[in-house]
Formats: structure tokens, sequence, C-alpha cells
């Protein structure tokens, strides 16, 4: 079976040794042993690595990802865990669109003057920020 020590790992993976060592006493990662004073990591190393890597990118918190590993070298994938921060990126991409739409909106307005646009009144109603403003 290939090993490889930390140095190795953190070179070819590109995550910091004191990130693979953090990792490791989170049980996100296990060492299958030590060379010397050195840890040595198994091949399912560079999975485990992109897993962890992967689960970031789309927004799980270090715990979330530690569920897919609970202490195994081979993760375990919770498709309902999966499901609710799909759900949740989704709320947040209808968020972000809707307020992408809005800055076009003050981009494009054709009124010369924003505050006498009605479509920017009513912008200004629903964020809460002129007292006493109401959407027509």
């Amino acid at each position: 079976m290939a090993q490889w020590t930390i140095s190795i790992v953190s070179q070819r993976s590109g995550v910091p040794a004191s990130t693979l060592r953090y990792y490791e006493q989170r049980g996100l990662i296990q060492s299958i042993g030590r060379s010397g004073l050195k840890r040595v990591f198994g091949p399912q190393i560079f999975d485990q690595l992109a897993l962890i890597a992967l689960g970031r990118q789309v927004g799980f918190s270090l715990e979330e990802i530690g569920t897919f590993f609970n202490g195994r070298q081979q993760p375990t994938l919770d498709r309902a865990l999966l499901s609710a921060k799909a759900d949740e990126l989704e709320a947040a991409i209808a968020q972000q669109t809707l307020m992408l739409v809005q800055l076009r909106h003050m981009v494009n307005c054709p009124e010369p003057d924003h505050f006498a646009c009605p479509s920017f009144q009513k912008l200004l109603a629903k964020a809460g920020s002129v007292p006493g403003v109401k959407a027509k």
C-alpha cells in the first residue's frame, strides 16, 4: 500500500501541513501511522481532501463535512444533508438574483433622479430604508 508523509501530502494537495494536522484533530482525516516523527497517510487521503474541498466550495461547514467521515476511512454522504444544502443554496441564489435585478434597475433607471422613479421608491419601501414610504 502506498504511503505518504504529511509533507508529501501537503505538496501534492496544496493543503498546508498545519491544515492537515487541524483536519486530523477534527476527525476529518486519519493518518495510518508514523514514519519516525512524521504522520503517514494512505492512498485515500487525496480523495478525502478533495471531498473536504468540494464540501467547503458548496458551503458546508467543517462540522457538517465531519459527518461524512464520522471516524471512517470511507466517507458516507448523507443525502438528506445534501438535499438541505441544495435547498439552502437555491434560496440564496434566488435572493442574489433578486438583488441583481434590483441593482440592474438602478443602473438602467430611465428617471434622471432615482428618487423620482416609482420602481426605485418601491425598492426603498421593501428594504424599509425610508420610514413612511409605502410601495405603490
